[in-house]
């Protein structure tokens, strides 16, 4: 997002605020989605993020990117609506949400099955990590985040995430020899 635009929404300009949405809205989605695995979850969580967003903006200093730093507070979100579901007895983790991308698109039937076998295999073993290791795989490789990045949005050192993602990494391996 360009440096004007940014300025005018943290004084208030509507149309400058709607603008960051809209650039926002997606990826924060996306990552709820990975993380919360349920496509209602991920639509709540990305509207309790939008809003906290627009309270805090104010408070952004530029140390990372607006992306970096909304993502932290998507994680946040997050990582409290999964405390209130497991203090209402609902710790279980929902159907396992898929979405497809101009990238899963084969150029065969078979390969579409294959494509669609092993990302169904993919996202089960993901919900099968503890949800720290799962959110430190989906910031850095679904969302493409460098380590340091990471970092911020985790809110934790770089080595905590180097040491986190080398942990999922290998459990994941374990899981799907087709890694080892």
């Amino acid at each position: 997002m360009d440096q004007p635009t940014l300025s005018r929404a943290k004084d208030g300009d509507r149309a400058a605020r709607e603008a960051l949405l809209r650039e926002l809205q997606d990826p924060w989605y996306r990552l709820c989605l990975s993380l919360l695995r349920d496509a209602e979850l991920a639509r709540e969580a990305t509207q309790e993020t939008a809003l906290r967003f627009l309270r805090r903006l104010a408070e952004f200093r530029g140390e990372s990117s607006l992306t970096t730093w909304s993502m932290g507070i998507a994680i946040n979100v997050v990582r409290e609506m999964r405390r209130s579901r497991a203090r209402l007895g609902d710790a279980r983790d929902p159907p396992i949400a898929r979405t497809t991308s101009m990238s899963a698109i084969a150029d065969s039937p078979l390969d579409d099955a294959t494509r669609s076998e092993s990302t169904s295999v993919l996202h089960e073993v993901l919900g099968d990590l503890p949800d720290r290791q799962r959110e430190a795989i989906v910031l850095r490789f679904f969302q493409e985040l460098s380590v340091e990045e990471t970092a911020v949005v985790m809110n934790c050192a770089q080595g905590t995430v180097k040491a986190t993602v080398h942990q999922a990494l290998r459990a994941l391996r374990a899981k799907l020899p087709q890694f080892r």
